[in-house]
C-alpha cells in the first residue's frame, strides 16, 4: 500500500483574474491567445511551465510541420503558416517546398526534395508529388513567438515559469487553476480555462472523461524521445549515398540502435544542410511517468558520444559530426486523450465526414486517404461533463490509431486556434464555450485565414479538388477499410 501524507489547508493568494485564462504556451496554447486577441478578447493570460513559448515545437526540437497540403493547394494556414511567412524574412530560418513547387509530379522537383522527410508523399495509390512540409531553426522560432505575443501585449498577459497544477472547481465548471512557481503557490481566476498542457494536466482532474495510453498497443502513442543535433554533415551527401546503398542505411539504422535499448533513432535532415536532428521512439514509456521520464532522458544522453563516433565511422557524410546541442525538454507523443463530445476514429477519413462544427480542414500524414484533407469538429476539443473548460492540441478527442494522424503539431495550432476564437466570441456575447456561436466562431477563422469547407468566402476550388479525387479515397487501404474496419488495425503509420 501507498504511505500518505496529509497536507494540511492553506489559504492561497489570488495572483490575477482573467477572461481567458490558456495553461501551457505550446503550439496550441500560443495560438489560442493569439486568435483570441485578435478576435477581440481583452483580458488574456498565458501560463507557461518553461521560460519560452513552443513546448514540443521549439524545446523539443519537433523541428519540421508536416504535410501541409493536398496536390497543390494548401490547406492548412492560419496561425500555422504565419510562422513560416514571418520566419521566412529571418535568414537561414526556415526552408520548405513553396508556390508553384506544391504539388509538383516534376522529377526535378522531386529530386529536390526528397531527402526532406514528408517533403514528397509516400502514397503508392498516387503518383509522388511535393508536399508543402517546412523545417525551421526552433530558436528563431521561440523569438518569433515572443514577438507575436508582445504585438498584443496590451490583451495578453504572459507568465512563465508557473507550472498548474489543479483546477478550481465549483460543481461542474471550472472557476481558474491553481499553479506552483517560485513565488509558491497561487491561484488564478477565469470565466473560461483552455487546457493546452498536452497532457491533459487541467482536464483529467476536473472529472471530464478521458482516456489514458499508458496500456496502448499502438507504439506511437507509448513513445518518448530525447532530441540532439549534430552539425559538420553534409546530409545531402547521406541521404543520396543511402538511397543508392540501402543495405548501408540498415547497417545505420540497426547500429544505433544498440545504444537506445532497441529503439529507432535516425538522422533527420534541418533546415540547414550541415546539421540534422535525432530523432529517436523510445518505447514502450508512459509520457507521464516520472521514471520513464527520467529513463528517456538519462540513456539518450549518456549514449550521444558513442553514437556520434558510430556515425562518424560509418554513415556518409559524417565524417566531422560533432554535437551541436540537445533538446532543452524531452519530447511526449501521447498520454492522456480528452474523451470529449466526439471522438475521431479512422471512419471519419474512410467515410469523409461533414461536421456542422467545423474548426479545421487539415490534410493529415495518413496514407488512408493519402493525406487528403478531414474535417475536424469543435466537440473534439469541449469536454463532456464540465463547463467553462477547451482541450485543445495533442490531447484533443481522438482514438488511439486516428491520433496518429490529428495528433502533429498542425492540429495542434488549429484546434488551439478555434479555441482561442470560441473563447473570445464566448465571452464577448456572455455565453459560454459549450454553447458558444460556432457559426461567429468559423467567420472570424475564415477571417484569420482559416479555410473551412462549405463557405461562400472561401475560394471554391479547395472543394472541387477534393472531390474530383473522391476525397483521396483512392487508396487500397481505404477501399479494404471501408468494407472491413478492421483492416486499419495492420495498418499503423508510426
Amino acid at each position: 500500500m501507498k504511505q500518505i501524507f496529509s497536507e494540511e489547508a492553506r489559504d492561497i493568494e489570488i495572483f490575477d483574474e482573467c477572461d481567458i485564462l490558456i495553461v501551457g504556451g505550446g503550439s496550441a496554447g500560443h495560438s489560442a491567445a493569439i486568435a483570441a486577441a485578435r478576435a477581440g478578447a481583452k483580458n488574456i493570460i498565458l501560463l507557461e511551465r518553461y521560460g519560452y513559448m513552443g513546448g514540443d515545437v521549439t524545446g523539443g526540437y519537433v523541428i519540421m510541420v508536416p504535410h501541409l497540403s493536398y496536390k497543390n493547394l494548401q490547406y492548412v494556414r492560419g496561425i500555422q503558416e504565419e510562422w513560416f511567412t514571418r520566419l521566412s524574412k529571418v535568414p537561414g530560418a526556415v526552408v520548405g517546398p513553396e508556390g508553384s513547387e506544391i504539388g509538383s509530379i516534376k522529377k526535378d522537383d522531386i529530386y529536390k526534395w526528397l531527402p526532406f522527410w514528408d517533403a514528397t508523399s509516400n502514397c503508392p495509390d498516387s503518383p509522388k508529388r511535393v508536399v508543402r512540409s517546412v523545417y525551421f531553426e526552433p530558436n528563431q522560432l521561440k523569438i518569433e513567438m515572443d514577438k507575436m505575443l508582445v504585438e498584443e501585449r496590451d490583451r495578453i498577459r504572459v507568465y512563465c515559469h508557473c507550472w498548474a497544477c489543479r483546477p478550481i472547481m465549483e460543481k461542474n465548471q471550472v472557476k481558474g487553476v491553481i499553479f506552483e512557481s517560485k513565488e509558491g503557490r497561487k491561484a488564478i481566476l477565469a470565466k473560461t480555462v483552455i487546457d493546452a498542457t498536452g497532457d491533459g494536466d487541467i482536464f483529467c482532474q476536473t472529472g471530464a472523461p478521458y482516456n489514458d495510453d499508458k496500456e496502448s498497443d499502438v507504439a506511437r502513442n507509448v513513445s518518448t524521445a530525447l532530441v540532439f543535433r549534430l552539425g559538420g554533415i553534409d546530409f545531402d551527401k547521406f541521404f543520396r549515398y543511402n538511397m543508392a546503398h540501402p543495405e548501408a542505411f540498415g547497417k545505420i539504422a540497426g547500429g544505433l540502435q544498440q545504444f537506445v535499448k532497441g529503439n529507432r533513432i535516425m538522422p533527420i535532415p534541418s533546415e540547414r544542410n550541415d546539421v540534422c536532428w535525432m530523432n529517436n521512439w523510445i518505447q514502450p514509456m508512459d509520457c507521464t511517468g516520472i521514471k520513464d521520464l527520467t529513463e528517456t532522458e538519462m540513456m539518450v544522453r549518456t549514449n550521444i558520444r558513442e553514437m556520434i563516433a558510430f556515425l562518424q565511422e560509418n554513415a556518409e557524410g559524417f565524417k566531422d559530426a560533432f554535437l551541436y546541442d540537445i533538446a532543452p525538454q524531452l519530447g511526449a507523443r501521447c498520454s492522456k486523450r480528452l474523451d470529449g463530445e466526439y471522438v475521431l476514429t479512422p471512419m471519419d477519413f474512410v467515410n469523409h465526414r461533414e461536421f456542422d462544427d467545423v474548426i479545421a480542414w487539415h490534410s493529415t500524414i495518413c496514407r488512408l486517404n493519402d493525406s487528403a484533407p478531414i474535417e475536424i469538429p469543435y466537440r473534439v476539443i469541449l469536454p463532456k461533463k464540465v463547463d467553462n473548460l477547451l482541450c485543445p492540441g495533442r490531447h484533443a478527442s481522438a482514438d488511439p490509431i486516428s491520433f496518429d494522424w490529428v495528433g502533429l503539431i498542425p492540429q495542434c495550432i488549429g484546434t488551439g486556434q478555434a479555441a482561442g476564437i470560441a473563447a473570445a466570441v464566448a465571452t464577448d456575447l456572455g455565453t459560454n464555450v459549450r454553447n458558444v456561436d460556432i457559426a461567429r466562431v468559423q467567420d472570424i477563422l475564415v477571417e484569420q485565414d482559416v479555410p473551412l469547407p462549405r463557405r461562400k468566402d472561401v475560394d471554391p476550388e479547395y472543394t472541387e479538388l477534393l472531390k474530383e479525387n473522391n476525397y483521396g479515397l483512392y487508396t487500397a487501404l481505404a477501399k479494404e477499410a471501408k468494407d472491413n474496419p478492421e483492416a486499419i488495425l495492420k495498418f499503423r503509420q508510426f
